[in-house]
């Protein structure tokens, strides 16, 4: 949220929409996403997606078990363009603030992601068709907004995300963010976890999670083993030098937020939560022009629900990972 005098010289201008450039004070926390973020050098590769998905009768074989789902994990490269900003948003309230503002306003910063699948394997194995690729293959494609409200927040979130995936999903998630010095804090960030919520989460000894051991045992590519996701971020933020990190937490299940689906996701595979940390991460080191360089890296959990706990009520929920880490190759200038 911003402070009065800030507040007073965005409605001074009125609503305009332009270009999003970086260190725009009315963004607040996500005054450092504008530009082209990719995998580029050696984060070529950083991108890490894991699904499990049901199968159509009959159930697979796997050690000696039946697998009624697969467990898919990809690689991936991505771009991630925030690109224009929407400033003086307002939204028309009855209630009365202080004077100057009986409004609330926000700045909208546009998002695009498109996710380029690198490799993939699944576990029982599938055919390599054309709708299912284990070779390079466009797999995901967002336009969504993040949010800045500017006021009246009443010290609650002041950050969400607006996302729509061509699935049939819509998302609210609300957060807020926050700035420390130094890296990121990988080891308190809430629940990430990689297993299902509704079965016996033991991976070594539960037959039903097969899938889920191959992978610890021998993690794809040699590094994803989806009972360590974070493990990933680690890795990729070693040898960088970062001097300042903000963290961006967004959550559907905070106040309004949630997630909206077309009817056959959510008679098959209900997606029913999202939970994203991003970190965004200015370096010690300059440009070769003198100026900040910057990573980002992102954890995201959604949680797809399908087949009965097998006590109770209720269905299973399978968490779809997400991790990246990536540069930030295009800036705009002011």
């Amino acid at each position: 949220m911003l402070t009065q005098d800030q507040l007073a010289a965005v409605m001074s201008v009125g609503r305009t929409i332009a270009q999003a450039v970086p260190g725009d004070s009315a963004l607040g926390d996500l005054a450092n996403l504008p530009g082209t973020w990719e995998n580029v050098g050696n984060l070529t590769g950083h991108g890490w997606n894991m699904i499990a998905l049901p199968f159509k009768e009959p159930a697979r074989q796997i050690s000696g078990q039946n697998a009624d789902f697969r467990l898919l994990l990809n690689q991936y490269n991505e771009t991630l363009e925030f690109s224009t900003v929407d400033k003086g948003v307002p939204n028309r309230g009855a209630a009365v603030a202080v004077p100057f503002d009986r409004d609330q306003h926000l700045a909208a910063l546009q998002y695009i992601q498109a996710i380029e699948q690198i490799a993939a394997v699944d576990v029982p194995a599938t055919p390599n068709t054309p709708d299912t690729p284990k070779a390079s293959a466009a797999i995901h494609h967002e336009p969504g907004l993040f949010l800045h409200f500017l006021s009246q927040v009443d010290g609650g979130p002041d950050i969400a995300r607006l996302a729509t995936i061509p699935h049939g999903d819509a998302v609210l998630a609300l957060g807020s963010g926050v700035t420390v010095a130094g890296g990121p804090d990988f080891d308190h960030v809430g629940d990430i976890s990689a297993l299902p919520v509704g079965v016996d989460a033991d991976v070594d000894n539960n037959p039903y999670l097969a899938p889920y051991k191959q992978f610890k045992t021998t993690p794809f590519k040699g590094l994803f083993d989806p009972t360590n996701p974070l493990a990933l971020l680690k890795a990729a933020a070693q040898g960088f030098k970062i001097k300042k990190t903000t963290t961006i937490t967004l959550d559907t299940a905070l106040l309004t937020g949630g997630i909206s689906n077309i009817p056959f996701v959510v008679r098959q595979a209900n997606a029913t939560h999202m939970r994203a940390i991003f970190w965004i991460e200015e370096l010690e080191d300059l440009d070769a022009e003198g100026r900040p360089q910057f990573i980002l890296q992102y954890a995201q959990r959604v949680l797809l629900q399908f087949f009965p706990v097998g006590w109770g009520t209720g269905l299973i929920k399978w968490p779809h990972i997400s991790i990246n880490t990536m540069a930030r190759v295009a800036t705009p200038s002011p």
